[in-house]
């Protein structure tokens, strides 16, 4: 089992960081190999709609999202974790995201998804919401704790201070964990889901 962890805050020891870090520690003593990888403050542009990865299966532009592809397609689970900014996500996760998901062909059926946020304040539950959004589109479970995923601090490490945060990152985790130990089992047993044809509608078509 590995499971990959997304910290898309511009600060690496920041509160997304005390987050992700709680989670890890819980993985490992779950036997979960851990790898974080820290976007939040590189140069990662938007999608801009080429078409280029259908042909090729791979971004044309080659910086982290090309990187992370692979690690992604081998690992069961992965964890997108954001600071809240204008009750959103952190805009370089968003762009990392997008790209990362359109433009890697491979089937992520049953791969475990979770969101995580952190914010002063507010605005946590918007953030959570949106980043779930790429785990459900993509036939992802996603998991949960014991309360929305998400964690209270503004200066960095202050989230440490957040008991009920931690703990539900702890929650999290050891959830996290048992699901994908449980899909796997499914998996040796049952193998995938059965799946459709995909039926594709647009909501504006020409007048006749």
């Amino acid at each position: 089992m590995k499971v990959l962890l997304i910290n898309g805050s511009p600060h690496a020891g920041g509160n997304t960081y005390t987050a992700l870090h709680e989670m890890e520690e819980i993985f490992g003593q779950e036997g979960v190999e851990t790898e974080i990888i820290h976007i939040g403050n590189k140069d990662i542009r938007g999608c801009i709609g080429c078409g280029s990865c259908k042909k090729t299966g791979k971004c044309v532009f080659n910086d982290s999202v090309n990187e992370t592809a692979p690690k992604f397609e081998e690992c069961d689970g992965l964890v997108a974790a954001s600071p809240v900014y204008y009750a959103s996500a952190n805009a370089t996760l968003i762009a990392f995201l997008d790209r990362l998901f359109y433009s890697t062909p491979f089937d992520k059926t049953m791969k475990v998804g979770a969101s995580v946020v952190a914010a002063r304040r507010g605005g946590l539950s918007s953030t959570f919401d949106e980043l779930n959004k790429y785990f459900t589109i993509s036939g992802m479970p996603v998991a949960s704790g014991q309360y929305w995923n998400s964690i209270h601090g503004a200066a960095p490490g202050e989230a440490a201070q957040d008991a009920e945060g931690l703990q539900t990152m702890r929650t999290l985790a050891r959830n996290m964990s048992f699901l994908m130990k449980s899909i796997h089992l499914g998996l040796e047993k049952y193998g995938l889901p059965q799946k459709e044809e995909v039926q594709r509608t647009n909501f504006i078509r020409p007048t006749v």
